[in-house]
């Protein structure tokens, strides 16, 4: 299970102040406390971008790829900006990501061929709105898989994220668990060994005290792990939920064991 930081968002300051300015620094110094706290990718939540878009995720992934290996996500809905991501990168980048919405499918997913990348679809229907349990969420994974076989992608670049709900929902448990089932059943309705993605933070999203919510993390984590999740977007700040992934990543992976790895 990668770990995939989600700590690079447009929504704090001095990100948001970092991005208008065009200085490196501030995107520099985070990375690499996010890499030496352990994670395995980065997501640039850079929000749609509307003022000079490629300008900006040209930027974001040049400064990134200047201070580390690590895969980046390229998370926006404006295609414009995707494309100067992946213009601008050197390592390895994912588009996340399309949906059946068909500005985004339209749009986007022509990218991932364009550029043989990764790409990461959302189960959501046509409309935006959320499946409400496992069938209908395997419904739209099917539809979604029919779109991406059109746009002529090959099958090793669809990543699948279920869409973790916020668990305050009025049927946020109820979701919690369809998740679960339909992580473990994608790879057997679609015919291959997708890829998972699923955004840890969701959980959590919304007012509550902070205890609660890590409580939540570290609970349902394993849950996820134990389902086959492939990669998991989290706060990689919350150390006790990320030591918490690293064991569940040994647990699931077939090598002798020893102690040692958990120190």
């Amino acid at each position: 299970m990668l770990l995939v930081a989600d700590n690079l968002q447009i929504i704090y300051k001095n990100i948001e102040e970092a991005i208008k300015t065009l200085d490196p620094k501030p995107i520099q110094d985070l990375v690499k406390e996010c890499e030496a706290a352990g994670a395995e990718a980065i997501d640039i939540n850079s929000g749609p971008l509307s003022h000079d878009p490629a300008k900006k995720m040209a930027f974001l992934v040049e400064a990134i790829q200047a201070v580390s290996d690590l895969p980046v996500l390229l998370d926006t809905s404006n295609p414009k900006a995707i494309e100067a991501g992946l213009q601008a990168n050197k390592k390895q980048a994912i588009i996340n990501g399309f949906s059946l919405e068909p500005a985004k499918r339209d749009a986007i997913l022509p990218l991932a061929r364009k550029y043989e990348t990764d790409i990461i679809g959302y189960l959501l229907s046509a409309n935006g709105h959320v499946p409400s349990n496992e069938a209908e969420r395997l419904h739209v994974a099917i539809e979604l898989y029919k779109a991406f076989q059109q746009a002529g992608i090959d099958n090793q670049h669809l990543i699948i994220d279920p869409v973790v709900v916020p668990v305050m929902w009025h049927n946020g448990t109820e979701q919690a668990i369809e998740i679960l089932s339909a992580v473990r059943n994608l790879p057997e309705v679609l015919g291959f060994a997708v890829r998972t993605i699923a955004a840890l933070s969701n959980l959590t999203t919304g007012k509550g005290p902070l205890g609660a919510k890590l409580l939540l993390e570290k609970a349902y984590l394993p849950m996820l792990a134990s389902s086959g999740l492939s990669m998991v977007l989290l706060n990689i700040f919350h150390h006790e939920t990320v030591n918490i992934a690293k064991t569940c990543k040994l647990l699931t992976t077939p090598n002798i064991f020893t102690w040692e790895e958990l120190t």
